[in-house]
């Protein structure tokens, strides 16, 4: 066949379109292939549009009909605009029981790759549920652990947007292999990268087991819910009604379970926010969290703090307010905010560099420590001291929650937990008493005995084995008969013990220092404390109370 010239557009593809002008060349060619170049942009092109597409535009109608968005609208919120690049778009799942060769649709139910949030690098996976419910098969979950394995290897943070009914059933235990596969890497990855699970649609079986062992779990609300078996097995099994919400919404797990770590109103709302959170943490366990620029000067003070804690020891008031007083610019991310409301955990930022905050809550059961507050501020003292976040502990606590429903639960057990975290922990600690420290509970607050390295005091600090009456009535049981003797003794017991000069003598308190300096004072502790290191004998791994 004779050698013919054919004009062919030939051009360079930017985001999958032709440009209006493109270049023409001319090709020297055998046969009639006319525009093979051409050709080929538009099958790719196609094939994009194909996956881009999921399950078709009817089921991606009904998502926005439940008030969600689809995996590739959640993922362009979540990531700064453009950032966005997609691994495995095209990959297919290779099951041919049951006919599952007949229905194969790109990307397979999970949409994966990697992008920036506020220009810091971060990798996500979103299950797309408009793919087969977004169940996990295995080469589903092929592309999610290479996802995964990628932010290790780059150091950065994974997110996952959960959004899925479980496992495939037709891939059988190639679907439970592919789930094996994701927990590893999520034991691997942990406290090596920031790990966040958002569920956004349901989350069941398998499925809950990857969100557990991440750093933080958040939810919305009425549209997602977690559980290993569904209301239908619950009511075969044990013959109790109940609903997909009740089971494992996310008001039972942010408020009741403590799984989730906090639940938002909508998508928008979560995902707004997640770029936040990310924005207090550091990429991972080698580096230190971001520093921002501050207008917030460290020298500020507020004189209101002065009267923040009451007259009367028995009145409560918002440790809260102290927290918002010392942060720059009063922007406080808080952790599991409706779960064990006695004690509060969040991020914050002094001159700029992110620290986590731990402070017991006279609001609700006047700050006392139990079982939920102690696993609550364990937790997060652990992720703290994962990613080299220094810890600000707030002290008002008048003891650990004494009866049976308590020590039947494990009050021992569970007070531990905190006790163990804050000892463990090397990063920088400093600790302000602002009253009640009573007790075994003013050991486990970050005392100087739990290494912590600044402990502060305010004048309105009480440092003692227990409060004025019950120490009374156990050490002048003899005088109790008499109300006068038992006055004059209360005094006494107040004017030696209910003040923070005690233990400032004996150098467990390092300063008493005036509450309208307390941002002054922990700006220049933290500043000092940048260099800290930590000398820890030799071990494979501890054996945390669990």
């Amino acid at each position: 066949m004779p050698v013919q010239t054919f004009l062919c557009q030939l051009t360079r593809v930017e985001d999958g379109r032709l440009p209006a002008n493109p270049k023409i060349i001319r090709i020297r060619t055998q046969g009639g292939v006319v525009c093979a170049m051409k050709h080929i942009l538009r099958q790719l092109e196609e094939r994009r549009e194909r996956a881009r597409v999921g399950g078709g535009q009817e089921r991606i109608d009904a998502q926005h009909k439940r008030g969600k968005l689809t995996a590739r609208e959640r993922i362009d919120l979540l990531l700064d605009e453009g950032s966005f690049e997609e691994f495995d778009m095209f990959v297919e799942h290779r099951n041919t029981d049951f006919g599952a060769d007949k229905n194969r649709i790109p990307g397979d139910g999970v949409v994966t790759g990697w992008g920036t949030v506020n220009g810091r690098l971060t990798y996500v996976f979103a299950k797309d549920f408009t793919v087969f419910g977004g169940s996990l098969s295995e080469t589903h979950a092929q592309k999610i652990v290479k996802i995964q394995d990628m932010a290790m290897r780059m150091g950065a943070p994974c997110i996952g947007l959960f959004d899925a009914g479980g496992a495939r059933i037709q891939e059988g235990v190639a679907s439970l292999a592919g789930y094996g596969e994701v927990f590893k890497m999520n034991v691997l990855a942990s406290g090596v990268i920031p790990q966040i699970s958002v569920i956004m649609g349901p989350c069941a079986g398998g499925d809950v087991y990857s969100p557990a062992m991440t750093d933080f779990i958040f939810m919305v609300r009425d549209t997602s819910y977690m559980f290993i078996t569904g209301p239908d097995v619950v009511k075969t099994v044990t013959q109790e009604a109940v609903t997909a919400e009740d089971l494992g919404g996310a008001k039972v797990h942010s408020t009741k379970t403590s799984v989730a770590d906090g639940a938002y109103e909508n998508d928008l709302i979560c995902l707004q926010q997640m770029r936040r959170l990310i924005d207090f943490l550091p990429l991972n366990n080698r580096e230190k969290a971001p520093a921002r620029p501050s207008f917030d000067s460290w020298e500020r003070e507020e004189i209101s703090l002065d009267t923040l804690v009451p007259d009367n020891p028995n009145k409560p008031y918002d440790m809260k307010e102290l927290i918002l007083k010392v942060a720059d610019e009063g922007d406080f991310f808080e952790i599991q905010e409706n779960f064990a409301k006695n004690i509060i955990t969040g991020f914050g930022r002094i001159e700029g560099h992110t620290v986590g905050f731990v402070a017991n809550q006279p609001m609700v059961l006047a700050g006392v420590l139990d079982n939920d507050a102690s696993r609550k501020a364990a937790r997060f003292v652990r992720f703290c001291d994962c990613f080299n976040i220094p810890i600000i502990t707030f002290v008002d606590v008048p003891g650990f929650m004494p009866g049976t429903a308590q020590e039947h639960n494990g009050i021992i057990k569970h007070g531990a937990k905190l006790l163990f975290a804050f000892t463990e922990a090397t990063v920088p600690k400093v600790t302000v008493i602002t009253r009640k420290a009573y007790g075994g509970a003013y050991d486990v607050m970050a005392s100087k005995h739990m290494r912590a390295d600044i402990n502060y005091a305010w004048p309105t600090a009480q440092i003692a084995v227990m409060g004025a009456k019950g120490a009374v009535e156990i050490i002048f049981r003899a005088d109790m008969g008499n109300p006068e003797k038992i006055a004059e003794r209360t005094k006494e017991y107040e004017d030696r013990f209910l003040n923070p000069f005690i233990a400032a003598q004996r150098g467990y308190i390092d300063e008493v220092i005036t509450p309208h300096r307390t941002r002054f004072r922990l700006a220049r502790a933290l500043r000092m404390l940048r260099t800290k290191k930590v000398e820890m004998p030799w071990k494979k791994h501890d054996n945390i109370p669990l």
